[in-house]
């Protein structure tokens, strides 16, 4: 069984401050085990919290929870301060998921595949997709297939959506995968500004991000 612990430095956010997310009591089964149980937090505007653990403790679960993507098995999910299954349409115009995967077609150029995603999520951006992927990519890589870049370039390609998709609430699964130092610089830029703009975002990673910023706080699925 994991339990939620808060761990590490961080401010939390005003309790004034709009609530977007409310858990309550949140379990969740895996056989006659629960992966984990009574789990309960906020998440305000303007917050960032990182979700920590080992192998199995229940962070992709609970991310995939929290967007809606897939039910506690007890407890209750707020969004906006409804009942999760009264506000669907609401939680899925505000979220922007990205998984572990990066979700990208290997025979597709990063051009292409962005382009190709604006054509099926309509509020994902057409206008600014090489604006975007040159802020992330090295020159040349945009018009070659994915199957030829690096799997740090492909983490890049599916966060360049980060620029692209306006959505209050970032729910990113390992987006530190395979990124380097400047990659990683670049990503927790991005959730400061998001954060100090009023967004919010769920994070899952093994890797600390930076917290100076005061707009970050990190909780650890343990496991017991």
């Amino acid at each position: 069984m994991a339990v939620f612990s808060r761990c590490g430095p961080g401010k939390i956010s005003d309790p004034a401050s709009l609530m977007l997310i409310e858990a309550n009591g949140l379990t969740v089964y895996r056989g006659d085990d629960a992966l984990f149980s009574d789990l309960s937090f906020a998440l305000h505007a303007g917050e960032i919290v990182r979700l920590e653990g080992s192998n199995g403790s229940g962070k992709t679960t609970l991310l995939r929870i929290l967007c809606g993507l897939a039910e506690a098995d007890e407890g209750e999910l707020k969004w906006g301060g409804k009942p999760l299954r009264r506000a669907m349409e609401s939680l899925r115009e505000q979220i922007l998921f990205i998984g572990h995967k990066p979700g990208i077609n290997s025979e597709l150029t990063p051009l292409e595949n962005l382009q190709l995603l604006a054509k099926l999520e309509t509020r994902c951006s057409t206008q600014n997709i090489e604006a975007a992927l040159t802020q992330l990519l090295p020159p040349g890589r945009l018009d070659l297939p994915c199957r030829v870049l690096s799997a740090g370039q492909k983490r890049r390609v599916a966060l360049a959506r980060l620029l692209l998709t306006p959505a209050k609430v970032w729910m990113l699964d390992e987006p530190l995968t395979a990124l380097d130092a400047t990659g990683r610089g670049w990503l927790e830029e991005q959730l400061v500004k998001h954060a100090l703009k009023g967004g919010s975002a769920v994070v899952t990673s093994h890797q600390p991000l930076a917290e100076s910023s005061g707009v970050a706080r990190t909780f650890r699925l343990v496991q017991r």
